[in-house]
């Protein structure tokens, strides 16, 4: 049986063409068409780094997006996210893994199998081909043979799950702290949102989500690093932001930014006396499915407004809906974030009835943002996770509260079915696709998404508390 060995630090600058997309002329190239089971060449589902130099590679090994000097750098790899929707993408891309045969070579999507896994408690991914006897393993790392050790040893550091923690939710925190350590800029604190273009940006609300899990799982340095960075933003500039603090043009600012970044400076304690750098008014803006501006729930509650004001503005007969006093616009599951990361006691009642509508609608791999989605059926990992989040803080609150076992265990039963729900749309690898096919489970957009990485931690964290960290 053939082996070749290839242990890849990815070193060195590929200069890759610009890509034009042309909008499906019958000329344009045509992705390479998927091995049975996963997702089709050159869509990013694993990430590699440490916070520094950051690669994005797909199913098949290949590295389909560099960036640097951190991961909301500057791209020499870049696979057009367009490209990769339209099935345009030409095979000259990326950095692509090829099977060594006698006197030719082949790409790995080309082989008879292809399987990857992580090396454990590391960012150092593993890719082997098969080829009726032949065997060919490619090892996608960044920063030479110190890269696992190093990765190991930042991991160590974990504040740990509860003892009674099952084996798989200890896998997901590891996981999911990993892909944070790749994707938060070891020097600023700039938080990617994922490794791919038009994701490789920090989203305030999406990197205060780390600072506060990186806080909750005993990482504060790493958590003030976050919060700094995001108390530099000029928030009322725009959604998103380069990782050098420069507004990213071509979407508003959006309701929630300053409440989250708030809360990620009361998560990560007090750092200066620095104001927040901006004060985005919640109403006439564009909440987190980033459409029309509106005055909606999510930056409602993300904006401090009170108790009885977004009950009185969003309250409807059996819970909480997306816009205000438009009882027909569906509810939504970012009433979970009245319970964490902004609790609103007064509110739990009506948010436990719009969650338990919500995770009644979900299918196996997780739920939709809300009831008036529109973008499609395929679940959507960040809203699962928070709703997770919220059941069971729900569940701990209810616990402390007399007489009411019974809904502190519905409570947690329905976390609990979320998580799983989660579990099952993780790739195999364990990382979190921002969004899966509704029928097979495969990754359908970015992967993985910082975002849904953090939120998993602070369920996790919510369901199995550790022991206390200084």
């Amino acid at each position: 049986m053939g082996l070749v060995r290839a242990a890849l630090a990815v070193a060195v600058a590929v200069a890759v063409a610009a890509i034009t997309v042309s909008g499906g002329d019958g000329a344009d190239p045509r992705t390479p068409p998927a091995l049975p089971g996963l997702p089709a060449p050159f869509l990013g589902t694993a990430v590699i780094g440490s916070g520094g130099r950051t690669a994005a590679v797909d199913a098949y090994g290949d590295i389909v997006d560099l960036r640097a000097p951190g991961p909301a750098g500057r791209a020499t790899i870049a696979v057009p996210a367009a490209r990769q929707a339209a099935g345009t993408v030409p095979a000259d891309a990326a950095v692509v893994a090829r099977l060594r045969l006698p006197g030719s070579e082949m790409p790995f999507w080309r082989a008879d199998s292809v399987r990857q896994r992580y090396l454990p408690g590391t960012n150092v991914l593993r890719t082997v081909a098969r080829l009726g006897s032949r065997r060919t393993v490619i090892v996608r790392r960044i920063g030479g043979p110190g890269a696992a050790r190093a990765d190991r040893r930042w991991l160590a550091r974990a504040r740990p799950l509860g003892a009674a923690a099952p084996s798989w939710a200890g896998a997901m925190y590891r996981r999911s702290l990993l892909v944070l350590r790749a994707l938060t800029d070891r020097r600023t604190g700039a938080v990617a949102a994922g490794a791919r273009d038009g994701w490789a940006y920090v989203w305030p609300r999406d990197a205060a989500t780390v600072a506060i899990a990186f806080a909750s799982a005993g990482y504060r340095p790493e958590a003030r690093r976050v919060a700094r960075f995001l108390k530099g933003l000029g928030l009322d500039t725009a959604a998103r932001f380069h990782g050098t603090g420069a507004p990213v043009p071509g979407r508003n600012a959006q309701g929630d930014a300053a409440g989250w970044v708030a809360a990620a400076s009361r998560a990560t304690g007090p750092l200066d006396s620095k104001a927040i750098g901006g004060t985005v008014q919640w109403r006439g803006r564009a909440d987190y499915q980033e459409g029309d501006s509106g005055d909606y729930l999510a930056n409602a509650i993300a904006s401090g407004v009170g108790s009885a004001r977004i009950h009185e503005l969003f309250g409807a007969r059996r819970g909480l809906v997306r816009i205000a006093e438009q009882s027909g616009s569906g509810f939504d599951s970012t009433a979970a974030w009245a319970v964490r990361p902004f609790p609103h006691p007064a509110l739990y009642s009506a948010v436990r009835r719009t969650l338990f509508r919500l995770a009644s609608r979900a299918d196996r791999f997780g739920i939709a943002p809300s009831e008036d989605w529109r973008g499609g059926e395929d679940p959507w990992t960040a809203p699962t996770a928070w709703t997770a989040w919220a059941f069971a803080a729900l569940a701990n609150h209810d616990r402390r509260a007399a007489g009411q076992p019974s809904l502190s265990r519905q409570d947690r039963l329905t976390a609990l079915r979320l998580m799983a729900d989660l579990r099952r749309a993780a790739t195999p690898l364990g990382l979190l696709p921002e969004r899966v096919d509704a029928q097979t489970g495969l990754p359908r957009s970015t992967t993985p998404l910082a975002w849904s990485h953090a939120l998993a931690i602070l369920s996790l964290r919510e369901l199995w508390p550790g022991r206390a960290v200084d």
